[in-house]
């Protein structure tokens, strides 16, 4: 996406809050993640054994991660959000929602044992305390790109991308500790042997999309959310999906907490649901492809793009045609410009429907003027005069061709 300044930014107060709510959230969480998980390793009798299983859990965690993270970056195609709004999501998840998360499910735990018996509080902050607590706060990361950041939030696509990132960034540091705990029981038990892989096999290999399905949930609310002109759907959607995200996270922590045998049975009805999640999608990828061309087909008619150019646009190798056919970067910031462009005229046409104002409005003119002053710079950066659009006119047989 690309940033156009404008004259007036109305959104600029509302950006400068967010980021010191995300600031001091992420430094609280981290505090706690620092007081709940890792300093307790530190001071610990098994200090040496703590750390090198924490590191051995670091080790089997971290790479997958970054395949993980390949997949939703490589299907966000059409107008892929900034890096620096997924790493937000991304820190947010492994730091933030993981430390609060610990707080308040390690006291449940403590809780449920005592006030029902020793194993009480395993069943209640898996079954309960974790789907609620843990999909709150990755879930505040999608809120906070939906509310504070907003003109990087355009729909139910970036919502389920920004809740991904934030749910891998999550599971990435809780694969740390459950790998750690692993590699611990076996250095400290002959019994163990053969744990580690085992664990590795489950969380890393065979349902390493739980926590992305889950609050993948909440960003398509969120999406919704953004897309709609109805106010009750604004407010139904995102809690709609909260409370879905909590359910399929219950149904799997339940059957994992009643039997692992279960879980077995459950999986390929699993893989199942998140292979056709992910087609699904796909489909609103396609979807939102579909937007950005609809919305820049009277751009070539008015004369501030070709039909070349709005093939390039809409292609879902834009970026990678741009760079080494169309002036390298120059071209994939006027392919940003574009997709910004059909985007903020959708959502003026939504917000026109439904009566509201909205910031898009006033994009649409500075994104027109950043087409042009980017073709310049692809000019330059190719040597040669990139071939100018020119407004469409009703032609002499009653056909519609390129103004002269």
């Amino acid at each position: 996406m690309v940033s156009v300044p404008l004259r007036r930014d109305p959104e600029a107060t509302r950006r400068v809050i967010g980021g010191v709510l995300y600031g001091a959230g992420l430094l609280a969480g981290g505090a706690l993640l620092a007081l709940m998980l890792f300093f307790p390793a530190l001071l610990s009798k098994d200090s040496e054994v703590e750390l090198q299983a924490m590191m051995i859990g670091a080790v089997f965690a971290l790479p997958p991660l970054l395949v993980y993270l390949w997949v939703p970056w490589v299907v966000d195609r059409y107008d892929p959000e900034p890096i620096w709004a997924l790493a937000m999501c991304l820190v947010w998840g492994a730091i933030a929602a993981c430390g609060f998360s610990a707080v308040v499910n390690t006291t449940v735990h403590v809780i449920g044992d005592e006030m029902f018996g020793k194993g009480a509080g395993d069943v209640l902050g898996a079954c309960v305390s974790a789907p609620l607590i843990e999909e709150a706060t990755k879930g505040i990361a999608v809120f906070f790109m939906f509310y504070f950041w907003r003109r990087e939030f355009d729909g139910v696509v970036d919502g389920v991308i920004y809740a991904t990132f934030a749910a891998l960034g999550f599971a990435a540091v809780e694969n740390i500790l459950y790998y750690g705990n692993a590699a611990k029981a076996e250095m400290l038990s002959a019994n163990a042997e053969g744990l580690l892989a085992s664990t590795f096999v489950v969380r890393g290999i065979l349902a390493p999309w739980g926590h992305p399905l889950y609050t993948s949930m909440i960003g398509l609310g969120f999406g919704l959310a953004r897309e709609t002109t109805k106010g009750w759907v604004r407010w139904l959607a995102p809690t709609g999906g909260y409370c879905l995200a909590v359910f399929l996270h219950a149904v799997w922590n339940t059957s994992a907490t009643i039997s692992n045998a279960l879980v077995i049975v459950m999986l390929p009805l699993w893989l199942l649901f998140v292979l056709a999640f992910f087609f699904l999608v796909v489909w609103l990828v396609k979807r939102k492809g579909r937007i950005i061309r609809d919305h820049l087909k009277d751009e070539v008619l008015m004369g501030n793009l070709t039909p070349w150019e709005l093939e390039l646009v809409t292609s879902p190798i834009a970026r990678v045609r741009a760079t080494f056919s169309f002036g390298g970067s120059a071209g994939r910031r006027f392919v940003e410009a574009a997709a910004r462009l059909a985007l903020s005229k959708w959502h003026t046409g939504r917000a026109t429907q439904g009566r509201k104002l909205t910031i898009s409005a006033d994009m649409v003119h500075p994104l027109r003027q950043e087409l042009h002053r980017l073709r310049t710079e692809v000019s330059r950066a190719l040597g040669k005069q990139v071939p100018l659009p020119q407004p469409w006119r009703p032609g002499p047989g009653g056909g519609w061709g390129p103004g002269r």
